[in-house]
């Protein structure tokens, strides 16, 4: 596989990664199975998808013990990322930035994933109450003390709510006020077909610094894949029963995103998917771009990881930039 790098340390991963979350927290918990989301994540490394994304809040903390079951036996292959200052409760999730959280969170997500290091260390929320500065001030510290090769921070999109111009102003403005304190290496954020948002101000600001862009969603929750069916239902803790693109009526309104990617797709080969197009036009969105799809099977984690040999035509893409945008509950 295609390697790109993170950061100014130049730190290398395999283009496509893989989202860890859906094998623990998020989607549909009556799918979740431990042994079969262990043989994705191997398959993902012998794919060359190194990078591993998890954070201490999914499950909360059995996707990082899920994956140290892997990194004890593979720490070599792996990339780990992992996330630190969002606490779960019942029916709520709080930020928490203070420095002593973020060195007692460190010490255990190290522990849980079975390493002495962790690769990139992401902010995943900046808490409200605590200065951002004095946040990542704790996380510069670990990187000094040798537990943490790499700092990155988690972009706020507008997930919930109408999408508008400037949506990740916020986003840039922390990063200006962190960056004085320690380099940032990787911003994480949603970037996708049918939401391509980031590509306006979030995506440009990291290639000009040398700041590597870890597209989250790449698939539209699974959308983008052709796979869900208008109307199939989430259950109850499935994130997606509560999303505004994926009731009934906007599924089907959406479709037409999916037949044009699949119309691209069949162009390139009977074997190619409209989610490999999803990936591949992440991919073309720069070299410091790297998708991270969530998957948990090692079918679909082989079908991502092999979007990295596809490569979309000037015709291709410009048919993407014609797609209709997607629409949601509130349009």
């Amino acid at each position: 596989m295609e390697r790109r790098t993170i950061g100014a340390g130049a730190l290398e991963v395999g283009a496509v990664g893989l989202g860890c979350m859906p094998m623990s927290w998020g989607y549909s918990g009556s799918r979740q199975r431990g042994d079969e989301s262990l043989r994705a994540v191997h398959r993902a490394l012998d794919e060359g998808s190194s990078l591993l994304d998890t954070a201490d809040m999914y499950g909360p903390f059995t996707n990082e013990l899920l994956m140290g079951r892997v990194l004890k036996e593979r720490r070599g292959d792996a990339f780990v990322s992992t996330k630190v200052g969002l606490l779960v409760g019942d029916q709520h999730i709080v930020a928490n930035g203070r420095p002593g959280y973020v060195r007692r969170a460190c010490d255990a997500s190290l522990r849980r994933l079975q390493t002495d290091v962790i690769d990139l260390y992401q902010l995943h929320r900046a808490d409200p109450e605590v200065p951002v500065e004095e946040t990542w001030g704790a996380m510069a510290e670990l990187v000094r003390a040798g537990k943490v090769r790499a700092l990155g921070l988690c972009a706020v999109g507008a997930r919930g709510g109408r999408r508008s111009g400037g949506l990740y102003d916020g986003t840039i403005r922390q990063l200006r006020r962190i960056q004085q304190v320690f380099p940032v290496s990787a911003v994480e954020a949603e970037l996708s077909v049918w939401s391509p948002e980031a590509l306006e101000t979030l995506v440009p600001w990291c290639a000009s610094r040398g700041v590597g862009f870890l597209a989250a969603m790449p698939l539209g929750n699974g959308f983008l894949t052709g796979t869900l069916t208008p109307g199939q239902g989430f259950e109850p803790d499935d994130m997606r029963a509560r999303h505004p693109r994926f009731t009934a009526e906007m599924m089907a309104a959406n479709q037409p995103i999916v037949v044009g990617l699949r119309r691209i797709a069949a162009r390139h080969g009977a074997a190619v998917t409209a989610a490999q197009v999803a990936l591949a036009w992440v991919l073309a969105q720069g070299p410091g771009v790297i998708p991270v799809p969530g998957a948990k099977r090692q079918r679909w984690v082989a079908e991502n990881a092999a979007a990295c040999g596809l490569r979309l035509t000037a015709r291709d893409m410009a048919e993407v930039a014609e797609l209709p945008a997607a629409r949601g509950s509130w349009d």
